[in-house]
């Protein structure tokens, strides 16, 4: 009896120093929504978006983000890459919002046509769509 298809998920944990800013900038901005926020005061919320959830979290003590690009100034690195229908779409959707675009969409020698953004942390999400089929 072959095994039934099973759906695969992923949620990068970010550490925010204002994680009800933070909801609230991913819900203005990026189009993500959420529920509800854990904590008194609020410390955790999970945001979504078609199908992809991010976890912020907000410690006692501010000054403990650390975006994946912090440890290399040097080096673009991203906090997390989200494969989407259409990059082209969402990219404008941003432009329109005044999201900070830290690198335009472009076709990559990988297969992807994807671009980056900053959060209001400094995060960088790449969004892509596979331009190989």
């Amino acid at each position: 009896m072959a095994e039934a298809a099973k759906r695969w998920g992923i949620a990068p944990y970010f550490i925010v120093d204002d994680v009800v800013a933070t909801a609230n900038f991913y819900r203005d901005k990026l189009g993500f929504h959420y529920d509800r926020f854990w904590g008194e005061p609020a410390c955790f919320a999970m945001v979504r978006r078609g199908g992809i959830t991010i976890m912020l979290k907000q410690p006692e003590r501010a000054g403990q983000m650390r975006p994946n690009s912090e440890t290399d100034p040097e080096e673009e690195m991203w906090d997390a890459y989200i494969w989407v229908d259409n990059a082209d779409a969402l990219y404008e959707e941003f432009k329109g919002k005044g999201v900070e675009i830290a690198r335009d969409i472009c076709d990559q020698e990988y297969g992807c046509r994807d671009f980056d953004i900053r959060d209001c942390n400094g995060y960088t999400l790449c969004f892509g769509h596979d331009t190989s089929s």
